[in-house]
């Protein structure tokens, strides 16, 4: 597991850059005072438990850096920084073989996984924005990379992929090819049939979050939570005495990645009241101690 540290001086902080075997530190500068930098918090705490890789460091050598309390940004920047920092240093047969492994990793990461030149909400390549709302005209759900975060990357893949051009479009972890591929497919109407999964698990998504009232997709379930925050959540739910179900994520992988990009929130549990994302743990503990949470359950706002 990550670490999580809180900086009480600038020597720990040094020091906490200097360990060896960590390949990307993520500083967290907060105010107690501010609402949203306990959310980003959680977020960290979240984020810290998936990338064991990472150190964690709440309270600066910088490769980024995010303003403000954007929790989807923050997810999409670690992963991204993480992925680019796991290639290990050996002789040369190695580092290929390390690097086709991650390869593979990345072109499975979503059931479809587009690479591009920036990203979806700001592209930068013309070929690459049009592929974008292409897919997002067939309300195709999909994740992306930034192929401009990461040379190796950007040239591995047309090595091991044998297409040397971007955009690049890969359903399953297989590519289906470029954007003049992806025109002649949306042409002929075979771009639905090629990405079922993305729609299938869109719907599946829809279905389950609307299966009750309210819903809370956590981990475990209502008689045994598998993790402190979805515990609390728990509590306080059962506290309000309105009937709620639960999913655990932890026994559909499917669903548990592909929520964080339906709903654009990262990090679990998350509480669904007909059909919409309310919000995590620490939404739900304000909206309890506002006295806003038995009406928003009941559906009354």
């Amino acid at each position: 597991m990550a670490a999580l540290a809180e900086v009480g001086s600038a020597g720990h902080f040094r020091e906490l850059l200097q360990q060896k075997g960590k390949s990307l530190v993520v500083v967290h500068f907060w105010a107690p005072w501010a609402p949203q930098c306990i959310q980003m918090n959680d977020v960290m705490a979240e984020l810290a438990k998936e990338h064991s890789q990472v150190t964690f460091v709440k309270n600066s050598q910088k490769i980024d850096r995010l303003d403000g309390a954007h929790a989807p940004e923050l997810t999409k920047k670690v992963q991204r920084h993480a992925s680019s920092s796991t290639i290990s240093a050996g002789p040369n047969d190695n580092a290929k073989e390390d690097l086709n492994v991650r390869l593979k990793k990345l072109t499975n990461t979503a059931p479809c996984m587009v690479f591009i030149k920036g990203s979806p909400q700001e592209p930068r390549c013309g070929f690459s924005r049009q592929m974008v709302e292409i897919l997002n005209k067939h309300n195709i759900l999909f994740s992306s990379f930034d192929i401009f975060s990461d040379e190796e990357v950007r040239q591995g893949l047309k090595t091991y992929s044998n297409w040397p051009t971007y955009p690049q479009l890969y359903v399953a972890g297989e590519l289906i090819g470029g954007l003049d591929i992806v025109k002649e497919l949306e042409a002929s109407g075979e771009l639905d049939t090629i990405c079922p999964k993305t729609h299938k698990l869109e719907d599946k998504l829809k279905v389950l979050t609307n299966k009750a009232s309210v819903m809370l997709f956590m981990k475990g379930n209502k008689q045994m939570a598998k993790c402190g925050f979805s515990k609390q959540i728990i509590e306080i739910l059962n506290s309000t005495g309105v009937d709620f179900e639960t999913f655990d994520i932890l026994e559909d992988e499917e669903v548990r990645q592909g929520l964080k990009t339906y709903s654009n929130w990262p990090t679990y549990p998350q509480l669904y009241v007909k059909g919409e994302l309310v919000g995590g743990l620490d939404i739900v503990k304000e909206l309890k101690e506002n006295g806003e949470l038995l009406s928003i359950l009941k559906g009354d706002n």
